[in-house]
């Protein structure tokens, strides 16, 4: 299978709130169903650091490491008796005009360009990792400390439910939909002792989320990442 994608994907922090599912009906795309967690639906802050990326297996020079931060929620579908779950990303931002316009172009995804920045501050046994985006000349960040101390999730956690899905599904139309498969293992994660976060939900993703910049998330977990590879081929799903 052809690799459209490959990159290191390292540091990833995911802010996860429960949300009313007639929220995120708007961008459900079609031939899936909202993927729940004990009844609730979930949406995900996430920022992490791409690294070394290449397409078609060809590194993009000066551009081939930054941040991203993402929305995404959760859904699934059955196929021959097997559930694939996958993710649908609200939006995606990234600091690159040309990553974002080939993703787009390419993969009818959702990316928008903002100034991005991050640091990673390492002690003897914790570790602060922190990204930034520029948003109205302001900003935002979603932040953690850590443990260093690489852990195994544990099995049917909300952990669990959160990191390992292994599809994405993007909204091409309201009557079709493109699928396709991301290629890791199940990562390690890092015990979150504290969370910083300040993001305008509003601004940033709209008015449906603006609740989402006072509210306190359900959880925060860090996941160390490995390397992710996206299959070139999609399938098209149609009603």
């Amino acid at each position: 299978m052809a690799i459209f994608l490959k990159a290191k994907w390292e540091q990833l922090i995911m802010a996860n709130y429960a949300v009313n599912p007639a929220v995120l009906a708007p961008y459900l795309p079609a031939g899936v169903t909202l993927d729940l967690f004990d009844g609730k639906a979930y949406v995900s802050l996430v920022g992490f650091l791409f690294k070394d990326t290449k397409l078609f297996n060809i590194p993009i020079p000066w551009f081939g490491t930054f941040e991203e931060i993402n929305l995404r929620f959760y859904v699934s579908r059955i196929e021959n008796g097997k559930v694939k779950r996958g993710v649908v990303f609200i939006n995606e931002t990234i600091p690159y005009p040309v990553v974002a316009w080939v993703a787009n172009k390419l993969y009818k995804e959702h990316y928008t360009v903002v100034k991005t920045r991050h640091s990673i501050e390492r002690g003897i046994d914790k570790k602060r990792i922190n990204y930034e985006w520029l948003l109205n000349k302001k900003w935002n960040r979603i932040a953690v400390q850590a443990y260093n101390e690489a852990k195994v999730m544990e099995t049917d956690s909300l952990q669990q439910f959160i990191f390992e899905h292994y599809y994405g599904y993007t909204k091409a139309s309201e009557v079709s939909t493109e699928e396709y498969r991301l290629q890791h293992p199940s990562w390690l994660v890092n015990e979150v002792i504290d969370y910083d976060i300040d993001c305008d939900f509003a601004q940033m993703y709209g008015p449906a989320f603006a609740n989402l910049s006072s509210a306190v998330p359900d959880s925060v977990y860090l996941a160390e990442g490995s390397v992710v590879a996206i299959e070139w081929k999609r399938h098209k799903l149609l009603l």
